[in-house]
């Protein structure tokens, strides 16, 4: 038997809605992202943690479904639990958890023989109310608190994938200061998820890098059959704003000084070969707010300069 390895935690709350936090009810579970891979016939063990946080005494039940992505954000859309990962799931029916108690839930992936190879993707739920006594067609009322399970199963997998977007989400090609906020979209087209991980470089006029910055920071997947949309941003969001004054911009835009223009390449790794996907974007910052103080300053300096020459001019003419 093989052992649950690359546990990751990222928190997830259903109940009509997700919520990144890692409790619900007063119930928290860890690790509640679960990366793992096996061969056909191979039954996968693991274990879970359910800490109860409650002032009594309370019994939580498990249900399972499958989920697919939905949209381009990377959320989990659940779609039941017939066929699939959901019903390859084992676990306890029900725990009674103690005020302030953590107690260890063993659970099993069973892979069928006849599983084809490739990637499946299930949650294993657990709320106040028992999925068994659940009346045909009743919504569930509560929440329920969901460990995301990752299987890959082994084998002959086909990878496709690939960037079909990369701009500048605003897509203005003139930029007045930080941040400049970029945007792509990645499509995977093969069996299993992937994991696009690289870095957006942005180089200046002159070909010198300005800034390297992560293209996936939160290393989200890309699921089989889906494209998702990641934002990665130059420059702290913090140094801009719609309601900055003309003089707060220019001071801005002298602190993080940036003209001309500008070449951003995205280049990202993914997949069990390491397959590398590339794409590039120009455009030109223009700090108008500064150059426009910098121009005025300029002007006020000739003016200064031609008066101050013609005062010595007339200076030295009343002295002879």
């Amino acid at each position: 038997m093989k052992s649950i390895k690359n546990i990751v935690a990222v928190p997830l709350l259903i109940a009509c809605f997700i919520i990144e936090a890692q409790t619900a009810a007063a119930l928290t579970i860890s690790p509640v992202k679960i990366e793992v891979s096996g061969d056909p016939g191979q039954t996968l063990r693991g274990e879970l943690e359910l800490l109860n946080e409650q002032a009594q005494v309370k019994t939580f039940f498990s249900s399972f479904e499958n989920f697919e992505p939905s949209g381009d954000t990377g959320s989990p859309k659940f779609i039941g639990a017939e066929g699939g990962l959901a019903t390859w799931l084992g676990t306890q029916p029900a725990v009674t958890v103690a005020t302030g108690e953590t107690v260890k839930v063993p659970f099993t992936i069973t892979i069928p023989a006849d599983a084809e190879a490739g990637g499946y993707f299930a949650a294993i739920f657990w709320g106040e109310q028992d999925p068994s006594i659940q009346a045909a067609g009743e919504v569930a009322i509560g929440g329920k608190l969901g460990v995301l399970i990752l299987l890959r199963v082994n084998g002959d997998i086909v990878e496709e994938a690939g960037i079909t977007e990369f701009g500048i989400a605003d897509s203005r090609k003139l930029q007045f200061a930080l941040p400049v906020n970029f945007s792509y979209k990645f499509s995977n087209s093969g069996g299993d998820r992937v994991v696009p991980l690289g870095d957006i470089t942005i180089k200046n006029t002159f070909g010198r890098v300005s800034a390297a910055i992560p293209a996936n920071i939160n290393e989200g997947s890309v699921l089989p059959g889906s494209a998702r949309r990641f934002q990665a941003i130059w420059g702290a969001v913090a140094t801009a704003s719609t309601t900055d004054g003309f003089f707060t911009s220019a001071k801005k835009q002298l602190t993080d000084f940036h003209f001309g223009f500008y070449n951003a390449k995205l280049s990202v790794v993914y997949g069990a070969t390491n397959q590398v996907a590339t794409d590039s974007v120009w455009f030109i910052m223009f700090p108008w707010q500064l150059l426009v103080l910098c121009l005025a300053g300029f002007l006020l300096a000739i003016v200064f300069l031609k008066k101050y020459n013609t005062w010595i001019i007339s200076k030295s003419k009343s002295n002879a």
